[in-house]
């Protein structure tokens, strides 16, 4: 499965967000510092769809807030599945 998402670093608590027009963002509590951010951010990504750390690939976006990040062994359904059960962007 392969995402496609805005990170916003510096926030309160890790969190996954879906907008109304699905578009995914990740609140992530890690500076955007020496990749300290992506690091927390591929860690809270697999702890969410529950696949070890080294089954997600940041596969662009290493300096930018959109990121392209793919996870192994998660299926189309299996990541909507994940997916529905975020949290509304408001």
């Amino acid at each position: 499965m392969i995402l496609h998402l805005r990170a916003k670093p510096n926030a309160r608590q890790n969190q996954l967000l879906r907008a109304a027009d699905g578009s995914l963002t990740v609140r992530l509590q890690a500076p955007p510092q020496e990749g300290q951010a992506n690091a927390v951010l591929l860690a809270f990504l697999a702890a969410t769809f529950g696949v070890p750390k080294s089954r997600v690939t940041l596969l662009s976006g290493h300096t930018a807030p959109f990121k392209k990040v793919e996870i192994e062994g998660v299926s189309e359904a299996e990541g909507e599945l994940v997916l529905a059960q975020v949290s509304s962007l408001k």
